[in-house]
């Protein structure tokens, strides 16, 4: 199955290329700030599906640089899957839980009014209506709190400051389930392969880790099983401002890709023993290294 990957250096793409036989673009060979171009490598290559792994993810910076976090996570995404519709392959696309407002405590459903509350969110939200709106068979699978041992993220973020300081301030008040990018690959792959083979549905998803944790519980989690002695202090949200508003509740409801496509949702506690395994940190006994 030749399966084309828009993205090949970020940390969901690098994980696509090491789990399946794909074709991955590099903003070299397809630049998401020229969707038009995008689209055309979709009709040049012919491919049996394609996933878009590439995004504008500067939550902060979209703030500051919102029209080219439309043009990256919107319209080139609409262009693609509109591509893709013409030539009558699959299209996936992910996004975020941002595309919330982060109320309440209950985990979201696909199906819940969404309300961004910022530059990011929108952007995301206005990809997942292009994609639909595109009329082709796609799958839109919304995750979060993404890690890997690749690129930016709050695991290698804590392991950096954890061996700087012996005591870090986290937010206590963000609960979501933290997801890894090999989860999420696999997911992905899995999708795709079924839909090439006529099974499964398309439609919007929400997949992420479980259980539902504060990024200061995932701190300190990520700090006893790489064997660190660091003190997490917990903070509000109001103690740690930043240009774009966090959601406080990002608990998504997942109940629905596992009874489309029978996907469970990956225990982030198992998937970060593996990240720290890879990063040198963890030994496979389940020590610090």
């Amino acid at each position: 199955m030749t399966l084309l990957v828009f993205g090949r250096s970020g940390q969901l793409a690098r994980e696509l290329q090491r789990r399946g036989e794909v074709l991955a673009l590099g903003r070299d060979e397809a630049d998401l700030a020229d969707p038009a171009a995008c689209a055309a490598r979709i009709a040049e290559i012919g491919p049996r599906a394609v996933i878009n792994a590439a995004a504008f993810t500067a939550v902060d910076r979209a703030e500051e640089e919102e029209a080219m976090a439309f043009t990256v996570n919107a319209e080139a995404p609409a262009a693609m899957a509109r591509a893709a519709a013409r030539l009558g392959i699959p299209f996936l696309h992910v996004s975020t839980d941002y595309v919330f407002d982060g109320s309440g405590t209950r985990p979201w459903r696909p199906d819940d009014p969404p309300a961004p509350l910022g530059a990011y969110g929108r952007s995301k939200l206005a990809g997942e209506r292009g994609v639909a709106a595109a009329g082709g068979r796609h799958v839109i699978v919304r995750t979060s709190w993404v890690f890997s041992a690749h690129g930016r993220n709050f695991v290698k973020t804590m392991l950096r400051l954890g061996g700087e300081r012996g005591r870090l301030k986290i937010v206590a008040d963000q609960i979501g389930g933290p997801t890894s990018t090999a989860a999420i690959a696999r997911a992905l792959l899995a999708i795709a392969g079924a839909l090439v083979e006529g099974r499964g549905r398309g439609g919007l998803y929400h997949y992420c880790g479980a259980p539902p944790v504060s990024w200061a519980g995932f701190a300190r989690e990520i700090f006893a099983r790489a064997g660190m002695d660091v003190t997490v202090e917990e903070i509000s949200t109001a103690d740690y401002p930043t240009p774009a508003r966090r959601p406080l509740n990002s608990r998504l409801d997942c109940s629905a890709i596992l009874r489309d496509h029978g996907l469970c949702q990956p225990d982030w506690r198992a998937e970060l023993d593996e990240v720290l395994c890879e990063l040198g940190v963890r030994d496979g006994t389940g020590r610090g290294a």
